[in-house]
């Protein structure tokens, strides 16, 4: 089965959750450019439980449209933890979701450093409700821009469905090109 396939029905799933807990999900995508609504837009009747995406490209969109601050892109890099975390909350905040989700990353071709090559992807997961709290996850995606993308798409709505599901993460394994 293709990627889009697995993504197809994967986000099938994640509908199906939403709608039956009353949710609503959000995204703030830097290195996907909208990947992820995308894809769950792509599903007819989204609008039930999607309620919007920002594609934070820019460390100006970061700051001015999701929250994250000027400190934590200066000191730790778009491509951090402390800023996908910001970024998820943000857009949790902006969109009025129940659950957001996060990413930022080098896509490639250019882009990496020793520090963080190309492939190097965080994710965040972040609740409006501060009990369930936030996860984040730093990923390394081999391939050319394209793979990456997609395997960071996957990821993030894989996330999603670990976040609506917790009996299922504990007993999940973690994709063999995480680290």
């Amino acid at each position: 089965m293709s990627s889009v396939g697995v993504n197809q029905s994967l986000i099938e799933q994640l509908a199906q959750v939403l709608v039956h807990k009353n949710l609503s999900v959000a995204t703030a995508e830097s290195c996907t450019g909208g990947g992820i609504g995308a894809a769950m837009t792509a599903l007819s009747g989204s609008s039930a439980w999607f309620a919007g995406g920002i594609i934070s490209y820019s460390n100006d969109a970061k700051q001015h449209l999701l929250g994250v601050s000027e400190a934590s892109l200066l000191e730790q890099g778009a491509v951090s933890e402390q800023v996908v975390l910001q970024m998820a909350h943000g857009a949790c905040k902006q969109l009025r979701a129940d659950l957001a989700v996060a990413v930022s990353g080098v896509a490639g071709p250019t882009g990496g450093s020793a520090e963080k090559p190309v492939g190097t992807v965080w994710i965040a997961w972040a609740w409006q409700d501060s009990k369930h709290g936030a996860t984040s996850r730093c990923f390394h995606f081999s391939g050319d821009r394209g793979a990456i993308r997609q395997a960071t798409i996957t990821a993030a709505l894989s996330g999603l469905m670990r976040q609506l599901t917790p009996a299922l993460a504990r007993v999940e394994q973690a994709p063999e090109q995480e680290k």
